[in-house]
């Protein structure tokens, strides 16, 4: 993948306040694919296709441990995002602590439509 490719695929996979959601969750630990789930009200088939884009986005990784899907935040992810903002001079670099707050205030006021 390359880097334009790659970060295109960061910044969509940031774009969805579901997937955001899912984020800011996974700030506080590793969470079984089915408790990633609970809070939804959309189905865990439609939660697999979230946790699919921001694997292959690289921002969380998932692991099999006996029979149950793990779920993992990689945060060094956003790195290359965060580098390339900062080419325009107008970013910061991003601060987990927070980009974690941001998560948690789209966690509990998500936007409308």
């Amino acid at each position: 993948m390359t880097n334009t490719t790659a970060l295109d695929t960061v910044f969509a996979a940031l774009a969805d306040p579901t997937r955001r959601a899912i984020l800011s969750m996974l700030l506080e630990d590793d969470m079984a694919v089915t408790d990633v789930a609970d809070p939804f009200d959309i189905s865990l088939a439609a939660i697999s296709k979230h946790l699919m884009i921001l694997t292959r986005a690289g921002l969380i990784s998932q692991e099999k441990r006996g029979r149950v899907k793990w779920c993992k935040l990689e945060p060094d992810a956003l790195r290359a995002a965060s580098v390339w903002m900062q080419g325009f001079g107008q970013f910061e670099p991003v601060n987990l602590d927070a980009f974690e707050k941001f998560l948690e205030q789209e966690l509990r006021d998500p936007p409308e439509g």
